[in-house]
């Protein structure tokens, strides 16, 4: 006889994980359809060249804090030393009044009609008793130098005190733009991690050979330098193409922005400053129609700055992972100004 049983209905806990898992198969699959993909080549450079002139910006503001910082350490070190060669003149000058009261104390401990009266021989008392007012002017005098320095010494305390709340301020903004570059470069070797090994290694060389061949091939024409001062940095900085960019570094075997344009110049005889925020306050400000070889070209809000080598051509530590190198001036950034050191 057949069994008219009703078929066993699923428990209710079994659909629940049964539609929970359908669900979560179609969110995947969603997620999977609308999912941004992988970025290409050109596309991990475009954002690391801008990350690294992001970098740069900062980079430029930590060396001015860090020159700062020296700058205001020399000058509380200065004022420390005045402070206490101050505290020991002072505490000369306290030690000869010391020895001034003791004396007066001695000659005047009685009063000087009683001196007077028994001195067995009076002229000498009356010369003792001039003697004791020369002794009382000089220790007023003491006492007048000692509030003297006293005063000098509680001014130089306030200064040095001011200089070491200036140096605490730029320690703090040294660190949070040291903070901020390295972020910066963090970023970018995330998204340069998103390539292989054989890609990156690829990009490397092409920016390389990017640098080589822009200085095999620039034609920098004949135009006159700026002067012979222009002349002989823009000379030094030439031997250096092909050097790497690192952050903060000076030369003479790799550089940043500002640091190839300080040693091309100090290579030619003159001392400029550490930063692009200063460089661009040391010389004559100059139209671009009127840039000549050896000038001080700076670009994207005085973040970046290069020597002009002609023909509308720029020599520059260009950003991190790229070489010094010449480039024209309308492939670096946003032009601002110029100036003639």
């Amino acid at each position: 006889m057949a069994s008219h049983r009703r078929p066993k209905q699923p428990s209710r806990a079994r659909v629940t994980v049964l539609t929970a898992t359908a669900a979560a198969a179609v969110a995947l699959t969603s997620q999977a359809a609308h999912a941004d993909p992988k970025p290409t080549k050109s596309e991990v450079k475009a954002k690391v060249d801008k990350l690294y002139h992001e970098a740069e910006k900062a980079t430029e503001k930590y060396n001015g804090a860090k020159e700062q910082q020296q700058k205001l350490e020399k000058q509380v070190g200065a004022l420390q030393d005045k402070v206490a060669r101050g505290q020991q003149e002072l505490n000369t000058l306290r030690s000869g009044l010391g020895s001034l009261a003791a004396a007066q104390y001695r000659s005047g401990g009685i009063d000087p009609s009683v001196q007077l009266f028994l001195a067995s021989d009076p002229d000498t008392f009356l010369d003792e008793a001039s003697a004791l007012d020369q002794l009382t002017a000089k220790q007023t005098d003491s006492l007048e130098k000692i509030q003297e320095k006293q005063r000098a010494l509680a001014q130089q305390r306030k200064e040095a005190q001011d200089k070491l709340g200036d140096l605490a301020d730029v320690r703090k903004t040294l660190g949070e733009n040291k903070k901020q570059s390295q972020g910066k470069l963090a970023e970018a070797q995330r998204l340069l991690n998103t390539l292989t090994a054989a890609e990156r290694a690829k990009m490397a060389e092409d920016d390389q050979r990017a640098s080589r061949a822009a200085g095999d091939r620039v034609e920098l024409g004949n135009e006159a330098p700026a002067s012979a001062l222009g002349a002989a940095a823009l000379q030094a900085g030439a031997t250096r193409v092909g050097k790497p960019y690192v952050r903060s570094a000076t030369g003479p075997n790799s550089f940043d922005c500002s640091g190839l344009t300080q040693w091309a110049y100090a290579q030619a005889g003159a001392q400029i400053t550490r930063t692009t925020y200063t460089q661009i306050n040391q010389g004559t400000r100059i139209a671009r129609s009127a840039l000549k070889p050896g000038d001080l070209v700076f670009f994207s809000n005085t973040s970046h700055v290069g020597l002009y080598a002609g023909n509308n051509t720029v020599l520059h530590a260009p950003y991190p992972g790229a070489y010094v190198r010449y480039e024209s001036m309308n492939t670096i950034g946003s032009y601002q100004t110029a100036v003639r050191i």
